[in-house]
């Protein structure tokens, strides 16, 4: 999988220093933020993304054009971002949930859950954990000796987990995804990989759900490729995510079971 993920990065790149590079550049920058935070159920069209981008008015409820705002901000904050830092997690939310939220780029103080409309779909972990979950997965995910594309599925996959805001946690998983891989590749600066996701939501979020019962990172890896989720033939994924299990598994189980998350690693 990541041979030909990496093939067709090259050939991408290639495609990305034609005339029209620019042009082509922006154009997936909007479907990057549209898609994005239409997964989140913003309901401004493509359009209306551009014509904010170019600075005009649009009718629309202020918050939706807020979010919008945000989202091109911390879009342009990129080139300053190390993905590998807590405290440039915690300024690209702070920029992301301005004026959305109380205290944006702050963990939550409080428990969270994800909930569909019939059922739950995930408990995050209590608050008074998250500072420390997040600063253990930041630092597998320095020292980590995985392939940089295994580990920011690997990322994302936890991120959501652990949930660590009040709200936004969908929009900077996808974001800080995306900024992992520029760090493979700068043509993934470029790609609308959350419009990929935003094609595919109906596979994503039960995706999750599936393989967040079964621990399955792997299968999610594929899925978040654009593969068939049943297709194990490559392995990488796989070792990742049970190499990730077993560092937590010998390092958090007796955290976990005071979580009352015992069995799920």
């Amino acid at each position: 999988m990541i041979a030909e993920i990496s093939a067709r990065i090259e050939r991408y790149a290639m495609r990305m220093e034609q005339a029209d590079a620019l042009r082509l550049r922006r154009v997936n920058k909007i479907k990057s933020i549209h898609s994005s935070l239409a997964i989140e159920g913003n309901s401004l069209t493509e359009n209306q993304v551009t014509a904010i981008l170019d600075g005009k008015q649009i009718v629309a409820s202020l918050r939706e054009v807020q979010e919008v705002k945000n989202a091109i901000a911390t879009y342009d904050l990129f080139p300053q971002l190390n993905p590998f830092s807590v405290s440039d997690l915690l300024k690209a939310h702070g920029t992301m949930m301005a004026a959305l939220m109380e205290q944006p780029g702050q963990f939550r103080t409080k428990g969270v859950g994800v909930f569909s409309q019939t059922d739950v779909v995930h408990i995050a972990p209590p608050a008074n954990r998250v500072a420390a979950l997040i600063d253990d997965l930041f630092d597998w995910l320095k020292n980590a000796k995985d392939h940089l594309l295994v580990r920011s599925c690997v990322f994302h996959y936890e991120f959501e987990f652990i949930h660590p805001f009040a709200d936004g946690n969908g929009r900077m998983g996808r974001l800080w995804q995306s900024l992992l891989l520029g760090k493979l590749h700068t043509v993934f600066l470029h790609l609308p990989v959350e419009s990929m996701i935003y094609d595919r939501q109906q596979a994503y979020y039960p995706g999750y759900r599936r393989q967040h019962g079964k621990r399955r990172l792997w299968r999610f890896h594929r899925l978040y490729a654009g593969q068939d989720p049943a297709d194990a033939q490559n392995t990488s994924g796989r070792t990742a995510s049970n190499r990730w299990r077993s560092k937590w598994r010998s390092k958090w189980r007796s955290k976990w079971q005071y979580l009352g998350c015992a069995g799920i690693y």
